[in-house]
């Protein structure tokens, strides 16, 4: 077991919510830190966040990074006992942080291009299309948006490539080709699996070149901790799972090959009484045009003057359950990173960041949210901060 210093780690700033670490220890920084780690370092490149005291891997000729969907470093933490391979790996090994929002298509696509959100333009589970009265679904990608004027920026994955690492994709077959993949992982070779066991073989495969970076995706326990809750028997059944799976994988490559775990955010169960549904509070309707986002991490776009009285009236609603702000103050925060301003109309006109246990539905539009147990985006630590485990 290889340790890694923990220096500089990401923690909680005053009121409860974690910043994220871009140029330090965030998912932008990840596959930057391998690269260098491999002798290949990349440029910074347009949009991506001034390195500070970046995040550094142990020297190695090949890389697999595998990310597990939902995996909090927090839960890990908390639940070390239902996964002790993966528990022996926190001893002296660094924290990062996830994206804002800390929702699976920002920060995967953060990993891959190097960029914060602010960046490749991703900035939400839903978010506008400028100009329309549509949402661009980033999971489904369910409008008629090309990926590449989307997100136009090369991915690291692709500058890798284009050094001469032999960079793969190892995830399941239906991804190949889709938006979210296009936007975050071009110019990866994408190696289609379904199953863990050719999951496995496949990872093996991939990182035999020297060098290499092989990335490797699961989703089972993000999936299994929205139906049911971090705090479910079935969710610590999958969570033993995934720490098999990963022990394996682990025993599969050669020695001299390197692994490190990730998420790409964490994760926090809802109660009923905790949720506050849009669709039937008339009064948070007014000036409010279109509702985007997910339900611990609203964008609202607001008509035409209206986002004074929007702040107004959702603040007062919500109170301390969230931090309401313009996007100007998001901005000024620093939770997207530098924005290009291309991508400043994809924001809301006005953000709303849910803080301990809290959600704000909106049961008309995203009536599976209702069905959600465990939820993210928001950022609270148990969202926010994420394991790097380097075997």
């Amino acid at each position: 077991m290889t340790q890694v210093p923990t220096i500089g780690e990401p923690t909680p700033a005053s009121g409860g919510f974690c910043p994220p670490a871009y140029g330090e220890r965030s998912l932008s920084d990840i596959v930057p830190a391998v690269a260098a780690a491999l002798g290949s370092p990349l440029a910074p490149a347009p949009g991506a966040a001034v390195p500070t005291d970046r995040l550094q891997l142990p020297d190695a000729s090949s890389y697999v990074v595998f990310l597990i969907d939902g995996l909090g470093a927090r839960l890990l933490e908390r639940y070390a006992e239902a996964a002790p391979y993966l528990a022996s790996l926190l001893v002296g090994s660094p924290r990062a942080t996830a994206t804002v929002p800390s929702t699976t298509s920002t920060s995967l696509t953060s990993l891959g291009t190097g960029l914060t959100p602010g960046g490749h333009g991703l900035v939400g589970f839903t978010t506008r299309v400028p100009g329309t009265d549509e949402l661009l679904n980033a999971l489904l990608w369910d409008v008629d948006i090309d990926p590449v004027q989307w997100q136009p920026h090369p991915t690291a994955f692709t500058r890798l490539q284009n050094a001469g690492v032999r960079v793969s994709v190892v995830n399941k077959r239906e991804f190949d080709g889709s938006g979210l993949t296009v936007a975050a992982h071009r110019g990866a070779d994408y190696v289609g699996v379904d199953r863990v066991g050719e999951r496995i073989a496949a990872v093996v495969e991939c990182s035999a070149p020297r060098p290499s970076l092989t990335y490797v995706y699961d989703g089972d326990l993000d999936w299994t901790g929205h139906r049911w809750g971090v705090a479910s028997s079935e969710w610590l059944q999958q969570l033993a799972m995934i720490d098999h799976e990963a022990e394996q994988l682990r025993e599969a490559l050669p020695a001299d090959r390197r692994m490190v775990v990730i998420a790409d955010h964490g994760m926090v169960d809802v109660p009923a009484s905790d949720r506050i549904d849009v669709s039937v509070q008339d009064h948070l309707h007014s000036g409010v045009a279109l509702v985007g986002g997910e339900a611990r991490f609203r964008h609202l776009y607001c008509v035409g003057g209206a986002v004074d009285d929007v702040v107004a009236t959702w603040r007062e609603e919500l109170g301390a359950r969230a931090d309401v702000l313009t996007r100007a103050e998001a901005v000024q925060r620093g939770w997207f990173g530098r924005v290009d301003p291309s991508v400043l109309p994809r924001i809301g006109d006005v953000v709303v960041a849910c803080r301990d246990h809290t959600a704000v539905l909106a049961s008309e539009h995203f009536p599976y949210e209702a069905k959600l147990i465990g939820m993210h985006g928001s950022l609270t630590a148990d969202e926010m901060l994420i394991p790097v485990l380097v075997d």
